[in-house]
C-alpha cells in the first residue's frame, strides 16, 4: 500500500494535464444509477475526482458529500460543480475522516479503494450507511487465468473504440500517459476471489459482477443479508 501523499502527487498531477474524464470508469456510471431509487436524501461519494459521478448522483439526491485526497481534483470538481447547490466537495482522506454512523442513503467510490486497505474501508463505509442504504462500489481488479487472458484483447478493442468515440484520437495525450503510468507503477489490485471472500465475510448478500474493461463492481443494500 501506498502512502497516502503520493497517491495525491499522482492526482494532482493527472488533475492539471488530462481535462477528459476517465472514460472506461464513465462508462459504468449508467450501470451504477441504475442500481439506485429515484429519490435520495444523503449521499457521500468517495474519491470524487472532478465531479462526474458526483454530479449525477446530485440530481437525484437533496445532498452530496464528495470527498478526495487530491487539491486539485476537489478545485476542478468545485469548477465544473458551480450550478450544483447540493455538492459538498471536501479535501479529505476517508480513512482519517469521522464519518457518522448510519447517516447516508448512498455510498459510493469509483477506482479509488485499491489505494486503500480494502477490508477496512469497506466496513468504515457500511458503519456509515443508513438501514436500507446502498453501498456501490467500481474498482479495477486483477485479471487472472484464460477467461480473463481471452477477454483481454476485446477489451482492448472496446476501449480504442470509446476512446475514438468520446475523444476522437486512438491515444491520451503523451502528458497524459505518463501521468497515469507512473501512477499505475504500485497499483495492486484485488482478484475477483479476493473480492468474493471479503464480501461474504463482511457484505453478505452482495452483488458482484465482473465488468469486461477491468473492472468489478459491488451493490449492497444495508439489511440485504438478513
Amino acid at each position: 500500500m501506498r502512502k497516502m501523499s503520493t497517491v495525491q502527487t499522482d492526482f494532482d498531477r493527472i488533475a492539471l494535464v488530462s481535462p477528459e474524464g476517465a472514460t472506461h470508469n464513465e462508462h459504468y456510471h449508467n450501470f451504477l444509477l441504475r442500481r439506485l431509487p429515484s429519490r435520495l436524501a444523503n449521499v457521500l461519494e468517495i474519491g470524487c475526482g472532478k465531479g462526474h459521478f458526483s454530479r449525477l448522483l446530485a440530481k437525484r439526491s437533496e445532498r452530496v458529500l464528495a470527498i478526495d485526497l487530491s487539491p486539485e481534483m476537489i478545485r476542478s470538481a468545485r469548477e465544473l460543480s458551480q450550478s450544483f447547490t447540493n455538492i459538498d466537495y471536501e479535501l479529505a482522506d476517508v480513512m482519517t475522516s469521522d464519518l457518522p454512523p448510519a447517516s447516508f442513503d448512498c455510498i459510493a467510490s469509483i477506482a479509488t479503494l485499491h489505494h486503500l486497505p480494502l477490508r477496512e474501508v469497506i466496513l468504515k463505509m457500511k458503519a456509515a450507511l443508513k438501514p436500507g442504504g446502498v453501498l456501490l462500489i467500481l474498482d479495477l481488479f486483477a485479471a487472472r487465468g484464460l477467461v480473463d487472458a481471452v477477454a483481454n484483447p476485446l477489451a482492448m478493442a472496446v476501449s480504442v473504440s470509446m476512446r475514438l468515440i468520446h475523444q476522437h484520437r486512438l491515444l491520451p495525450p503523451r502528458e497524459v500517459r505518463a501521468a497515469w503510468a507512473a501512477h499505475g507503477e504500485h497499483d495492486i489490485y484485488p482478484t475477483i476471489a479476493d473480492v468474493h471472500d471479503l464480501c461474504a465475510e463482511i457484505l453478505p448478500g452482495a452483488k458482484i459482477k465482473k465488468h469486461l474493461l477491468w473492472r468489478y463492481s459491488i451493490i449492497w443494500q444495508k439489511g440485504s443479508e438478513r
